[in-house]
């Protein structure tokens, strides 16, 4: 059986990844056969997250072991195999690959093709240019400072980039600014 991925990106306009891969195989094999697509360097902290329909975080598929409660599950990319947490066409996941931002892609298992085997993970599409693996944290501060959006904000499924205007705030750039006195 062979599981088809997509990858999105919700940085980059037009990027998409299609890959296939055995059912068979681990989460690990998943993670390389990404990392190769988009030409991004090994050996950096990444995750897989098996997410609801509604992008929410459910569980966590970490590269290397991590120290967690024993409340808790751990799962490893090398001993994860895809098949024991996917069964469902259009489940989602997300592929988190820089920790220290959480930027991630969009993952969803778009076919499962039954009767046929993979040997090896292969990238069946590639569109667009993937967005950088790592970004300046002076980058990544000065734009999201002011805008406190929380996980759920990706995952609306409602959302669209179209809503926002150039600036960010349509209509308010004749408004005066609050003074310190009304806060």
């Amino acid at each position: 059986m062979i599981f088809r991925f997509l990858l999105l990106s919700d940085e980059v306009e037009g990027f998409k990844r299609e890959i296939q891969i055995d059912a068979d195989a681990t989460f690990l094999a998943l993670h390389k056969a990404i990392l190769k697509s988009v030409d991004y360097k090994e050996g950096e902290m990444t995750s897989f997250f098996i997410c609801s329909d509604d992008w929410e975080k459910e569980r966590e598929i970490t590269l290397v072991e991590m120290d967690t409660s024993s409340e808790e599950d751990s799962y490893t990319m090398e001993a994860s195999l895809l098949n024991d947490f996917l069964e469902d066409e259009h489940q989602k996941l997300m592929y988190v690959f820089d920790y220290m931002t959480e930027r991630a892609f969009f993952m969803e298992l778009r076919e499962i093709i039954t009767g046929k085997n993979l040997d090896e993970a292969i990238c069946s599409r590639s569109v667009g240019s993937p967005p950088e693996q790592f970004v300046s944290f002076d980058i990544v501060s000065s734009s999201t400072s002011s805008l406190d959006t929380g996980e759920s904000f990706y995952g609306d499924e409602g959302y669209d980039m179209d809503e926002l205007d150039v600036e960010g705030f349509d209509g308010l750039d004749n408004a005066p600014l609050p003074s310190d006195e009304e806060y």
